[in-house]
């Protein structure tokens, strides 16, 4: 089924100035954005208390946030483990960290207040164990997740030279760090809690926006292979369009899907879908609007794509 006419000659390329300029001011913005606004990053990265709890009976997860919230724990994040009746609390220190003994009993003190806003609801509740997080740790996971978005990024920039052409590598960095910035530099500016599950949907963003662009690409060098003349903006053009179809069809299935997740997930997942909401949509714009014009503006053409013979005069010349 094809939603958009494949042999459409919608000149997308006539708008490259203009894409490519509204794209690196974005990102410019969510630069400055990130920079003088931060993250509001979540327990995963700031530290803070963790109450394993369990229940002789089970329970569902909402109950024990509806409990938690009745008794003034509103930023609590709860999480299961091990079953329908063990739950994982974590929950921002009231106290400053002091370290050693002192915080070990500050999160005693929290997690004795917690059981009561529990046993509130259900007498059955019982504390497990109850621990401090630092915020050293957080910084180390923030640093980690940094190293890991780069690690992604150049990988598959690395991967598109080897298979495409380097042109097509430098494209694809450009595109990929445009729509990382962009989806962080809209949770810096809405000010929405940032945390683990958050990142990895950071991550699966470039993996998903990456997969268009290979597409795009590849149909691309497909038509100058195959054909005969035509300028570099024309071949670049006919490739969006005949790829419009799978682009679009991709984008609202995998939409529905993480759509599902921001919807019916609570509160775990709704960070992580919503991060998968906005940057599916700046893939797609930027794979139409950005990497191609990149391209363009990087000289491709046809004598970069075309695959190399041993009758190749080109060939025979190298040393």
């Amino acid at each position: 089924m094809e939603l958009f006419n494949p042999n459409s000659n919608i000149d997308f390329m006539r708008w490259r100035k203009v894409s490519l300029t509204l794209a690196v001011m974005l990102m410019v913005v969510a630069g400055a954005l990130i920079f003088a606004r931060g993250l509001n990053y979540g327990l995963d990265f700031t530290g803070g208390t963790l109450v394993e709890v369990s229940y002789e009976r089970a329970i569902d997860v909402g109950e024990v946030r509806a409990a938690l919230t009745a008794g003034g724990y509103d930023k609590a994040v709860v999480q299961t483990y091990g079953g329908s009746n063990e739950f994982a609390i974590r929950l921002p220190n009231e106290e400053p960290d002091e370290g050693g003994e002192a915080s070990d009993r500050a999160a005693d003190k929290l997690a004795v207040n917690v059981l009561g806003a529990l046993k509130a609801q259900r007498d059955d509740a019982k504390v497990q164990r109850s621990s401090f997080v630092g915020p050293q740790i957080g910084e180390e996971l923030r640093e980690d997740g940094l190293w890991a978005a780069l690690f992604v990024i150049v990988g598959i920039s690395v991967y598109l030279w080897v298979r495409f052409e380097w042109r097509f590598a430098v494209a694809a960095m450009a595109a990929e760090t445009h729509d990382a910035l962009l989806t962080v530099g809209i949770f810096a500016l809405t000010g929405r809690e940032f945390d683990l599950p958050a990142l990895a949907a950071v991550l699966s963003v470039v993996g998903y926006s990456i997969n268009d662009k290979i597409v795009v690409f590849d149909r691309v060098r497909e038509i100058f292979r195959s054909s005969r003349r035509g300028e570099p903006a024309e071949i670049l053009n006919r490739s969006i369009n005949s790829t419009m179809s799978r682009t679009i069809m991709t984008g609202v299935t995998t939409a529905l899907a993480v759509g599902a997740l921001y919807v019916f997930g609570g509160p775990a997942l709704e960070g992580f879908g919503l991060i998968m909401l906005i940057g599916i949509f700046i893939g797609i714009l930027s794979s139409i609007f950005f990497a191609n014009p990149v391209l363009l503006l990087l000289g491709v053409s046809k004598q970069d794509l075309m695959p190399v013979t041993k009758d190749d005069p080109e060939l025979e010349r190298r040393p």
